[in-house]
């Protein structure tokens, strides 16, 4: 398993939307998310784009990380590429001059990583 976690970029757009539509979520607007839809981080497995979420700056010591949403298609285990996701978020963040990463969610996966 080799694993890439890059910048999202324009081109992913159109995917991500249809990741949230697979997944029964409403589709954002790119001006609701960070640098037009292109401020957060994709992890890919093989190439194979799996998962991504948004890194929100704010002027306080916590950004948030969030809108985080992955492949419906994607059938390997997704607990190495949330951990993945989550740190080199946390990463970021810490290159930023941030002291938390906060998120808001219900997803047991994500919550138990950013408790680790």
């Amino acid at each position: 398993m080799e694993l890439n976690t890059r910048q999202i970029q324009s081109d992913d757009w159109e995917m991500l939307c249809d990741w949230w539509t697979k997944h029964k979520f409403p589709v954002p607007s790119k001006d609701a998310l960070p640098d037009e839809g292109k401020g957060g981080l994709m992890v890919e497995e093989n190439g194979i784009p799996v998962i991504a979420g948004f890194i929100f700056q704010t002027n306080t010591k916590g950004c948030w990380f969030e809108f985080i949403i992955s492949n419906p298609d994607y059938k390997g285990s997704r607990d190495i590429i949330i951990k993945e996701l989550v740190n080199k978020a946390e990463n970021v963040a810490k290159t930023l001059g941030y002291k938390y990463v906060l998120f808001v969610g219900k997803s047991k996966g994500l919550i138990k990583n950013f408790e680790e």
